[in-house]
């Protein structure tokens, strides 16, 4: 891959999603966010690289750990932090939390926080556009605990059967809560499965984000061309605990080893040694877009969590459909 514009590009947005999280992780404590937080540090690449593929129509949907999905798809980031803190002017107006963040103004529809719901929901507005034929498509990030709940199944039935316009984004960090997916799956594979109900699926390097991006074009060409469904397995790893700011690597059901390992494949790291080595950015430019884009991050949090908090009248508006 050669273009230097899109690779510098996906950095950037893969190194802002990294400062957000990690200013959330050590903001956490301060007791000003009320809201479960749910990282995804050390999977940006899945969302940078798919959404990158992507037009402004398209949409996206998400799940628990949608921040990066968010920012990805260009989601506003002060509405989001406004959210996190509770605030009037966060994405669900300071009601939703850190698993629910929408923006329509880029299309993402909205990250749904049980297991799987965002499935059926992705699938129907896939369905959607097609009998609109408007030509968009849908994309949905889910876990690899999806594949456990029967709406999965029922979507990927019911789009492989019209051959809607979506790609299903599987992103396999191995752990659903504390439990890893060999006691939770058969030794089977998840995309020999899902090949099973006549959907076409690629796998990836999740980490690699010139992969995740590579791959996820073929799904968006296939698509175009009427092929659709695509399902995409993304090999990932989460690095800090399921729920929360902190690591827990010491509480016993996964290594320290282990997290090392993973931690060896860091996107961040991967993309900008590829750089460097390519000669496409220099070592002051790299210096100078982490410490800009630090100051930028750091002054919407101010404003965020300065900014008014949500009301007790504004509980009982838009609650219930008026009629």
């Amino acid at each position: 891959m050669s273009n230097s514009i899109i690779l510098i590009k996906m950095y950037q947005e893969m190194l802002r999603i990294r400062t957000v999280e990690e200013k959330i992780a050590d903001k956490y404590p301060e007791g000003e966010m009320r809201c479960p937080v749910h990282l995804s540090i050390g999977q940006e690449a899945i969302a940078v690289g798919v959404c990158n593929t992507l037009k402004v129509s398209d949409c996206v949907l998400g799940n628990h750990r949608s921040h990066a999905h968010y920012l990805a798809k260009g989601g506003d980031l002060y509405q989001m932090l406004a959210e996190i803190y509770g605030r009037i002017d966060g994405c669900s107006r300071g009601r939703g939390g850190s698993m629910y963040l929408v923006d329509l103004q880029v299309n993402f529809l909205g990250s749904v926080p049980i297991v799987a719901s965002s499935i059926p929901v992705a699938t129907g507005v896939a369905w959607a556009e097609k009998l609109k034929h408007t030509g968009q498509i849908t994309a949905v990030f889910f876990g690899e605990a999806a594949l456990e709940e029967g709406v999965t199944h029922e979507a990927l039935n019911f789009a492989a059967l019209n051959k809607l316009p979506i790609i299903y984004v599987c992103e396999n960090n191995l752990y659903s809560v504390y439990t890893h997916l060999k006691f939770r799956q058969p030794p089977r594979s998840i995309s020999n499965l899902v090949k099973g109900y006549s959907v076409t699926v690629f796998t990836g390097d999740g980490n690699d984000v010139i992969n995740v991006y590579e791959t996820a074009k073929q799904a968006v060409e296939k698509i175009e061309k009427g092929e659709g469904p695509v399902f995409i397995e993304l090999a990932t790893y989460r690095w800090r605990e399921h729920c929360g700011p902190n690591f827990d690597n010491n509480i016993g059901y996964r290594t320290e080893a282990e997290f090392q390992k993973w931690k060896k494949t860091d996107p961040l790291k991967k993309l900008r040694k590829y750089l460097l080595d390519q000669k496409l950015i220099s070592e002051p430019e790299l210096i100078l877009m982490a410490k800009s884009l630090n100051i930028n991050i750091e002054l919407l949090f101010q404003k965020a969590k300065s900014s008014p908090k949500t009301g007790e009248l504004l509980t009982e508006n838009n609650v219930y459909a008026k009629t």
